[in-house]
């Protein structure tokens, strides 16, 4: 295969992928944009509340993750009983995620009122959090047919579903935040039911889609277990478990700035909402090209063509520079105009613009690192990439964010500089590794 070919594949691939992941994130960034003009002690407790929701969330996300690879594999091999197998497996590993983590949200969710935050913002984040995480179960449901499809290379289906629903959650924003078409004017709970509705019908769309198809037939697909096979188990967790920890150790990183923004009060929070938001934004669609990735290796690994499988990534790495740095001549050239489409507080505008000109900075070490961490869950090499990410920000860039805000009087930019550092370590640390195994899987092919 040429560069050419590995470019079209993995653009064919991603592009459903980027936009679905888009879709998902835009739930967050609609309600941020809708909540903002209620001001800022809403959207600071939106913060809040998501600052620890996303959290477990993406750990969720993260353990749904270990079937894609496997199910790559699986059809490379051309398995066909074993995608049947890792589905199910799959599904109830989903919904006892599910159960766990909204049992962790419940129990932190008494523990805001210590975090040193303004009382006001606690007293709305609170039963926001609690409508949000109800919508962990119907989330989990649908990642179990996600991940299933894309293992399969099928991205498009997802991608249509996550697109409509997120119109229903922006139509329900309105609706139910500012008391449209006759309905209660529920600010920032509305924004929660809202979140809910639209995550519930992803589920059922996308299972009414599957189950329903000709094409999907022959795995054999069905909602029960009738046999546990804990080797199964095992090994969707082995790559599960890891890449939940590595999106926690990520997000909970810019969760605990929020909490950090908070200490320097409630423009500053407003404010790295804004910004994290727009951010965001650029992370899930690098994130959509770092999924093509691992499904391009995985795939190549199953067919045992491992110099495909170096190009495949190499390709998934050049793809995500060029991207990044789109969006980070984006962020700083609108850095006064984006956050107006959020807010019309000038305080936490130019709090945002601030903040906009160092995520500028580090959309190269996301785009890389993300992708990094794709390609290598592609091989199932996922505990080295996890202490890595834990080492990155949790040991430098968070106690060096902290330093720079409040013992060298930097303020919030201090603590995204730290992030700053964080991202661009792990990035290097991660190119530097998949380039390493790919040649050394290819070397020992040729032996």
């Amino acid at each position: 295969m040429t560069i050419k070919d590995h470019f079209q594949i993995t653009y064919k691939l991603a592009y459903p992928v980027v936009l679905s992941q888009l879709g998902q994130v835009m739930v967050g960034v609609a309600d941020s944009m809708m909540v903002g003009r209620l001001g800022a002690v809403p959207l600071a407790a939106a913060s809040l509340a998501n600052s620890i929701f996303f959290v477990l969330l993406m750990f969720g996300m993260g353990i749904s993750l270990g079937i894609t690879p496997l199910v790559s594999m699986a059809e490379g091999k051309g398995k066909v009983k074993r995608i049947g197998r890792l589905f199910q497996h799959g599904l109830w590993i989903n919904m006892g995620t599910a159960l766990t983590l909204t049992c962790v949200i419940l129990g932190l969710s008494q523990g805001l009122h210590f975090l040193n935050q303004p009382e006001e913002v606690v007293e709305l984040a609170i039963p926001y959090l609690f409508i949000i995480t109800a919508s962990l179960f119907p989330f989990m449901f649908f990642q179990t047919f996600k991940q299933l499809a894309e293992g399969l290379s099928q991205t498009k289906q997802a991608m249509v579903i996550t697109v409509l629903c997120n119109l229903v959650n922006v139509f329900l924003n309105w609706v139910l935040i500012f008391g449209k078409l006759g309905a209660p004017e529920m600010g920032l709970v509305g924004a929660g039911l809202a979140t809910l509705i639209s995550r519930i019908l992803m589920p059922i769309m996308m299972g009414w889609y599957i189950l329903g198809s000709k094409r999907y037939r022959l795995y054999h697909l069905t909602l029960g277990l009738k046999k546990l096979s804990f080797p199964m188990v095992s090994r969707i967790l082995k790559i599960g478990i890891p890449t939940g920890f590595q999106y926690i150790f990520e997000v909970s990183a810019f969760g605990s700035a929020a909490i950090m923004m908070g200490w320097i009060g409630v423009n500053a929070l407003a404010g790295h909402q804004v910004a994290l938001n727009l951010a965001s934004i650029s992370y899930m669609m690098a994130g959509g090209l770092s999924t093509a990735g691992m499904i391009r290796v995985s795939n190549q690994i199953g067919k045992g063509n491992f110099k495909a499988m170096r190009e495949a990534g190499m390709v998934v790495f050049a793809m995500v520079l060029v991207f990044m740095a789109i969006t980070a001549l984006i962020f700083v050239s609108f850095r006064e105009f984006l956050p107006t489409l959020y807010i019309d507080d000038p305080h936490v505008i130019a709090t945002s613009a601030s903040l906009l000109i160092i995520a500028g900075m580090f959309q190269i070490s996301d785009g890389v690192q993300v992708a990094g961490l794709g390609v290598l869950r592609g091989m199932e090499d996922v505990k080295f990439p996890t202490w890595i990410t834990l080492i990155a920000y949790w040991v430098l860039g968070l106690p060096l964010g902290y330093f720079l805000a409040f013992e060298l009087n930097m303020g919030a930019e201090g603590i995204w500089y730290g992030l700053l550092i964080g991202l661009t370590i792990t990035a290097v640390v991660l190119f530097i590794r998949f380039h390493r195994l790919s040649q050394k899987a290819i070397q020992q092919k040729s032996i």
